[in-house]
């Protein structure tokens, strides 16, 4: 009789103590993100909840997952030992990230001899920042144009095929890659942690980020679109070599821990093994439509072949204009203002036509927006475009040659008939941000559609026909709308030198 009164009081005694302890755990998440942030069950559905979930061992605890994916990268050793692992990554430094066949003899054998695709992701960790994660990434586009949160370092890694960036989705690439064959991704992380945080009181601290990779299968249409494994792990990132410096910090704190203490962390491991996880909710895009790789080795380069003609322009189409027409509907307004990073504003603008906001004055929509998205949206309002730094032309000397033939031929005739329409040499123009010999590069190799890698060098003619080779401080001095003539010489190996003369 007295075990039968003890036992349920000591069940009472224990399960105060857990209540107790949970609520201590979480008593910062409330500290942080403010009163009445999450109900209970919003705290529970955190990714780092998430995450432990997804961590328990199955059912049947042998179980082997298809793939693994380990990144080589060491873990904290500031972590307790039921916490998710956390790793430091150097802002923009090269990271390897082994893709392993883990199958167990006869699994999946569908996928035997076929390539799947594999799709990673820098996300955020936080709910509250997941909620956000549009408005925030293109709060970091508005803020480093032309960058990427995530990018491949291409020529370090191995077994990868057609490597791509969807221009849309600066935090996501993928590729192809052959689970029979060695295959290692070297991954270059761009944002760091706290370009995401909150300015507060004696400093900011970092929001971790996750590096998530969904793996597919082809399904009957050739569509990579079935799924196959999903895993991540937690990272944070720091400015170069800010990683190295908080990985010795926390080492440093762990050996001044009594032996007691330690026993409650982590050992640090030299490398980051990803855990099983669900697939990422928003893969609606995967396989819908190309996306643009990371160089154009299967374009051919036939300069000589009247690339420069009238009708064949070898330079993708320009960007389609988004600006905003009189006749545009107030829903359609709507979408513009979304597509523009307006959205704050659409309530206030719910009945404006296209036309109504177009007769704004800019003190209109600086009173009613503010300073500073005022101004933006008054520039976005009439389409005003920022003009590049430098713009020069350049055509191809074999079609200014073919011209100058046929105009030859043609001499006679058009002295008879007193015609001065003569043939005309069509250049195309290369807007320059940069000033730099690289981009220039990148800029004539889009333009004739061949790969930067394909042009070895580029000169231009100096006095007495010498080559001189280009540099950032020569095109720093081009003179703007500089007209040039292109020449090239092709090497055995299907690269280039190009001539500006």
């Amino acid at each position: 009789m007295a075990w039968a009164l003890k036992l349920p009081l000591a069940d009472e005694v224990i399960e105060s103590g857990l209540v107790q302890d949970f609520d201590a755990s979480l008593s910062g998440i409330g500290q942080e993100l403010g009163a009445g942030a999450y109900s209970m069950s919003d705290v529970l559905a955190l990714p780092i909840f998430k995450q432990e979930e997804s961590s328990l061992p199955p059912d049947n605890e042998n179980k082997i997952l298809p793939f693994q994916y380990v990144l080589c990268a060491a873990t904290s050793p500031a972590v307790k030992l039921h916490d998710e692992t956390l790793t430091y990554l150097n802002q923009g430094q090269s990271y390897e990230i082994r893709m392993l066949d883990n199958r167990k003899l006869g699994e999946l054998p569908e996928i035997n001899g076929k390539l799947v695709k594999s799709i990673f992701r820098v996300v955020f960790h936080d709910r509250r920042l997941q909620y956000t994660e549009h408005q925030q990434l293109e709060g970091w586009r508005w803020n480093r144009p032309g960058d990427r949160i995530l990018d491949i370092d291409i020529p370090m890694s191995v077994g990868i095929i057609d490597p791509r960036a969807n221009p849309t989705q600066l935090n996501t690439v993928e590729f192809l890659w052959d689970p029979a064959k060695r295959t290692s991704v070297f991954i270059q992380v761009h944002c760091i942690s706290t370009e995401f945080t909150m300015r507060k009181h004696g400093g900011e601290k970092g929001v971790p980020f996750r590096v998530q990779i969904d793996t597919f299968k082809e399904n009957e249409n050739g569509e990579y679109t079935e799924h196959l494994h999903s895993a991540s792990c937690q990272i944070k990132v720091f400015k170069p070599k800010g990683a190295d410096r908080k990985q010795k910090t926390d080492r440093e704190k762990m050996e001044k821990r009594t032996p007691h203490e330690k026993e409650k962390y982590q050992p640090s491991y030299e490398t980051t093994i990803l855990t099983e996880c669900s697939p990422w909710p928003e893969i609606t895009y995967v396989n819908n439509s190309p996306s643009p790789g990371f160089n154009s080795s299967h374009s051919s380069f036939s300069l000589g072949e009247g690339n420069g003609s009238p009708n064949h322009q070898p330079e993708p189409p320009p960007p389609v204009t988004d600006n905003l027409l009189p006749t545009t509907t107030p829903q359609e307004a709507q979408q513009w203002l979304h597509r523009n990073r307006f959205s704050t504003f659409t309530r206030l603008f719910t009945n404006f036509s296209g036309a109504d906001l177009l007769k704004l004055t800019r003190d209109d929509v600086i009173q009613i927006c503010g300073p500073a998205d005022g101004i933006r949206l008054f520039n976005a309002l009439k389409g005003r475009m920022v003009r590049p730094r430098l713009t020069i032309y350049v055509c191809q000397e074999s079609l200014q040659l073919r011209e100058q033939q046929q105009q030859q031929q043609q001499q006679q005739q058009k002295h008879e008939d007193g015609d001065s329409n003569g043939s005309f040499f069509v250049y195309h123009a290369i807007y320059l941000e940069e000033l730099t010999a690289v981009e220039l590069t990148e800029k004539i190799a889009q333009l004739f559609s061949i790969s930067p890698r394909q042009i070895s060098q580029i000169y231009k003619q100096g006095p007495t026909g010498i080559h001189v080779l280009i540099s950032d401080e020569m095109i720093q001095n081009f003179q703007e709308e500089a007209c040039f003539i292109l020449d090239t010489m092709k090497e055995t190996n299907d690269s280039y030198h190009i001539i500006l003369k």
